[in-house]
């Protein structure tokens, strides 16, 4: 049995929805569904009553949602008590791909320092596999990570989608290319291309951009933010997130631009991971809360510039 299991069955109680409940929780509703069963399986009873009007607790479920509240509670001061310990020596780590790390990422972590200045906040550049195993040994807090549409998530990690966009290609303004509407993929195959080295879901699109078709990179870069500089610098063009150009400084100030690729209505998302298991700090829930507040936000804005229609 885990909390969790307790904190999703008294959240489809209190809100009589699976979907509802998902949303305030920020699971997928799979998800929360089989962690209700599997409690169910445990304790051997049947706790919720499932019809078309959505989910109410059982006679059974009712008995014991006291013992359930009581023990959420006891969770509640523990965690309480663990954060007064944390609150001036407390440091959270974040592994992040470096995408939009300007418009979501520092004015993130700046919010979260006006309300935990003793917080120190440590952010680690890397792999997704990378993060992703960091986070799962508990040496990291928080991952942010790209993935494209249909990847299979880690189970043992809690995934929330931050942003939602599109491949385009970051290009010079001075370039030819930058003329065009919209780039193709014979463009790409004649330009200076700077490709993510292997580990980069951006060097994974391109590989199936290209049907199979190894791609001939001029360079290679560790992540956007390297790769930005890179077309700033004139060395040829790259292929990003849309939410890792736009709003970026070096776009906005017209050093760098973008265009869509013809034909391609690939999706990809940025999403913020933790672990499933164990009770997160504090300090560690209200930044990921703050993420989410600051990514709705930026999704709107980004809506009206990006290639999605």
């Amino acid at each position: 049995m885990r909390i969790e299991q307790l904190e999703y069955l008294v959240a489809v109680a209190r809100l009589g929805s699976y979907r509802k409940a998902a949303e305030s929780l920020h699971i997928s509703q799979p998800a929360l569904s089989e962690s209700v069963r599997g409690l169910e399986r445990e304790l051997g009873v049947d706790l919720l009553e499932r019809g078309r009007q959505g989910a109410r607790l059982s006679d059974s479920g009712r008995d014991l949602l006291q013992h359930m509240l009581v023990l959420l509670d006891a969770v509640d001061r523990l965690r309480q008590a663990a954060d007064e310990q944390h609150q001036i020596s407390r440091m959270v780590r974040i592994g992040t791909v470096s995408a939009a790390t300007v418009p979501l990422l520092a004015p993130a972590i700046r919010q979260f320092r006006e309300t935990h200045p003793a917080t120190q906040v440590e952010v680690v550049g890397g792999l997704q596999a990378d993060i992703q195993r960091a986070l799962l040994e508990g040496s990291t807090d928080l991952g942010l990570v790209n993935v494209l549409e249909g990847d299979d998530m880690p189970p043992e990690l809690n995934t929330t989608a931050l942003l939602s966009g599109r491949p385009v290609v970051c290009l010079p303004p001075d370039s030819p290319l930058a003329g065009r509407p919209q780039v193709t993929v014979g463009d790409l195959r004649a330009a200076a291309l700077i490709g993510m080295r292997s580990g980069y879901v951006m060097h994974r699109y391109l590989h199936r951009l290209l049907a199979g078709e190894v791609p001939v990179f001029a360079y290679s870069a560790d992540g956007a933010e390297m790769g930005k500089l890179m077309v700033a610098e004139g060395l040829g063009i790259t292929v990003l997130p849309d939410y890792s150009v736009i709003g970026d400084p070096l776009e906005t100030r017209g050093v760098i631009t973008w265009r869509p690729l013809a034909g391609d209505r690939t999706k990809v998302q940025l999403v913020i991971q933790r672990p499933h298991a164990g009770s997160p700090p504090r300090a560690v829930r209200d930044l990921h809360r703050i993420f989410l507040q600051r990514a709705q936000v930026l999704g709107s804005s980004l809506a009206r510039a990006s290639p999605r229609s």
